[in-house]
Formats: structure tokens, sequence, C-alpha cells
């Protein structure tokens, strides 16, 4: 939580800093023939900070904090917690000092080169795998059923790992220089699989459950329907890992594919929908609460934006 805020911070300054370059182009070298401040440089290290880095440690912490608290159960491993921490602040040290140097892939939200990949990789496994063996190691007496928040952060950790291993298989022909094993139309389809589902379960379902821990939590009620967050988990599961072809409409991409895409980005405006008015109406009967409870405040505006963005997202997919 507390690199969270730092990343955060971070993130936010390189922002405003390649913002400005647009503005005022003498920001890109500052006067100099140097190419480590050239937006093309810093904005791939932004996008990271902010994704990855603070992103990345919001959802570490919430997990392995609502996994105690809904299993009633210590931590599976605090060793193997510490190395999630220590491993995953060494990728974004990596990152910083790669990025800036154009060691990249090319790949949006997938620029660091192999070795990092497989010190992400390792990082992701014994977070997913330390969340599990904790779900696993309760008193099934006590907590006979997995609450919906932990299906969503296992689905999360489970596609990510899945698409970020797909996505970053290439060979190595140096130290910090691969070439993909997909190649053309077929690379850019892996990618855009990997680059919008980063959204879809990274930024997405992750964040969910969140949502389905911390509203129930302050609002000091139930959900309000809990069949309704068991639809929209399986919804969201099966239903994302198809639009990444929504990114590729009118390219070398088969016709057929792009339409796919985006059918099924406007079908999922339903089960999202139905997601955030799930949250939202958890406070059926405690509108009163929104006047003192500003954490509440908070929490009813990030799901009326959540429902927003998934109305554009669709919409903006549609061919």
């Amino acid at each position: 939580a507390i690199m969270a805020s730092v990343y955060l911070v971070l993130g936010t300054l390189l922002g405003v800093y390649i913002a400005s370059e647009l503005a005022f182009p003498f920001l890109n070298d500052l006067g100099t023939d140097l190419p480590y401040f050239q937006f093309g440089r810093l904005r791939p290290l932004h996008t990271n900070t902010v994704i990855f880095a603070f992103g990345g440690s919001v959802l570490m912490a919430s997990a392995f904090y609502i996994v105690q608290r809904t299993n009633q159960t210590r931590l599976w491993s605090n060793k193997m917690a510490w190395f999630t921490l220590w491993s995953w602040n060494a990728v974004i040290v990596l990152a910083v000092i790669t990025l800036p140097l154009g060691l990249t892939q090319s790949k949006e939200y997938a620029e660091l080169e192999w070795p990092i990949d497989i010190l992400i990789t390792l990082s992701w496994v014994t977070y997913l795998y330390n969340f599990i063996m904790t779900i696993h190691i309760r008193d099934r007496n006590k907590v006979p059923h997995v609450y919906v928040a932990n299906w969503f952060f296992m689905g999360m950790m489970t596609m990510v790992t899945y698409l970020h291993v797909v996505n970053n298989l290439s060979v190595p022909v140096s130290a910090f220089k691969s070439y993909s094993i997909f190649s053309g139309v077929q690379d850019a389809m892996i990618q855009w699989w990997w680059g919008h589902n980063a959204v879809g379960f990274f930024l997405t379902a992750g964040f969910l459950g969140i949502m389905y821990y911390f509203v129930p939590k302050q609002a000091q009620r139930p959900i309000y329907s809990y069949r309704l967050s068991v639809i929209h988990f399986w919804a969201l599961m099966f239903g994302y890992v198809w639009l990444g072809a929504h990114h590729l409409q009118y390219t070398a991409l088969p016709d057929w594919a792009g339409s796919l895409g985006a059918t099924i980005s406007l079908a999922m405006i339903i089960p999202s929908w139905g997601g955030a008015l799930n949250g939202i109406l958890t406070l059926s009967g405690s509108w009163d609460r929104l006047r003192e409870d500003y954490i509440l405040r908070f929490l009813i505006m990030s799901l009326a934006f959540y429902a927003m963005s998934i109305f554009e997202g669709p919409v903006m997919a549609a061919k």
C-alpha cells in the first residue's frame, strides 16, 4: 500500500511531464542531444508506472488483505509474500532503467524485455500461488464458501499469467534484445489479445474484487445480489478474452475476427452494467450514509465512472 502511494505520485508526475513535452518541445531533450527524456522513451515508463507499479501494488495489497479477512485465516506464506513484494518492485526499478535507454519490445503494455518478463512471471505466479493456498488452508467448517471477491482475484491472476506468458514468447538474441515468435497480423492479434485484457483483467476484474469486498463492508450491508455477482464474474471471464480484435478494425486481420470482437464488446455492456448496479444498489436503504461517509462517496463515484466507461468502450469498438 505504501509503494502504491509512492508509484501513484511518480506516475502522475511523469504523466504531467510528458504531456508538457507536447506543448513545450524543449522538454524533450532539455537543450541536449540526449534521447533519455524524449516522449517516446518516457511515455511507456509512465504507463508502466501507473498501470503495473501503482495498479499492481494496489491489487497485491488488497488481495492479500481481503483473502485473509474473507477466509478467516492468516496468509499461507509471509516469506512468499515478501518475495512477491521485492521482486515486483525490482521489475519496476528495471523498467525505470531500461525504458529510457530504449530497451523495449515495442509492444504496448508489454514493453519490457525478456529477462524482466521472466521476473514478472516468477513474481506473479508466487502471488497467485500464495493467494490460492491461503484459500485452501481455510477452516471449511467456519468458512465453507469462497466469497465472490476471491473469485474475481483468482480469475484476474490466472488470466494475466496466461496472457503475459503467451504474448511475451520470444527468441532472445542478446541480454536485452529478443524477437517475438509471432509475426505479422498474428503478432498484432496476440499483442491486442494481451493489450485489451491488461485492461479487462488487470484493471477491471482485480478492482472488481476490491469493490465486492469494500462496498458491502463500508456500507455495512450484504451485496445487493450475490447471484448477480456470480453471473457478473463468469460473464467477465468468458466474454473479455474475445475482445482484443476490436483494436484491429480495418487492418489485415480477417474481417470476421474484428466483427466478432465488436459484437461481444457490445454484449459485454449487459453484465458489466449489472455488476456496477450491483455495487451501487448495495446502498439501498442506506443512501443517507453518503452525507457523512466520504469513503462510500468515493466508492459509489468509482462505480458510476465504471458504468460510464464500460458503455464508452463497446460503443468505440463498434464498426
